[in-house]
């Protein structure tokens, strides 16, 4: 993996599977709810385009409705069948933006959806961020031996502070001020 800083104008989100029958049965979920509401306003404020995907939601139900909320309306979705984004039909298409080809993921299961996404990102070459801390397992051990195996393949894994610090890039802007309170 080459080093690589994140940037507002080059950078986009892409939420996995936070849907009403996944999310009840995650550790620490209301931390990663929290975390992820941060990363959608931080996407608000500063224009960074956000996707996200749905997992079979006839059977897991829809996006949960704080996050709903959060997205306003905004981002582009995808339903998959898939346990990788990468393996449904239409992903790269959905996913491809040279302009942004930075790609900070975050969403659940770690070890399931989310590594197996991030593995295939980096397989195509994709520079991928994963937030640590807007990931989970319902068993915290596979959310960290996926997050080490993630880091160790060549994905950044951060915590939600430093993603939204790389991407607000200095203090002092109306963009700092307004995202500020998140972390007060």
């Amino acid at each position: 993996m080459s080093a690589f800083t994140l940037k507002k104008e080059d950078t986009q989100f892409l939420m996995i599977d936070i849907q009403e029958k996944l999310l009840p049965a995650i550790h620490a979920n209301e931390r990663v709810q929290g975390n992820i509401i941060k990363l959608l306003k931080t996407a608000q404020v500063l224009e960074i385009p956000v996707k996200y995907t749905e997992q079979y939601p006839k059977g897991l139900g829809p996006t949960v409705a704080p996050i709903q909320e959060a997205l306003e309306g905004k981002g582009q979705h995808l339903e998959k069948s898939h346990f990788s984004c990468m393996d449904e039909k239409g992903f790269e298409a959905f996913i491809n933006d040279p302009v942004r080809n930075k790609v900070v993921v975050f969403g659940i299961e770690s070890h399931i959806c989310v590594m197996s996404t991030v593995m295939g990102m980096l397989e195509k070459g994709m520079k991928v961020a994963v937030v640590h801390d807007a990931c989970g397992s319902r068993d915290p051990g596979n959310h960290e031996i996926a997050m080490n195996t993630l880091g160790q393949a060549g994905a950044v894994v951060l915590p939600v502070e430093s993603v939204i610090y790389q991407l607000i890039c200095q203090s002092g802007t109306p963009e700092f001020k307004s995202l500020l309170p998140l972390f007060k």
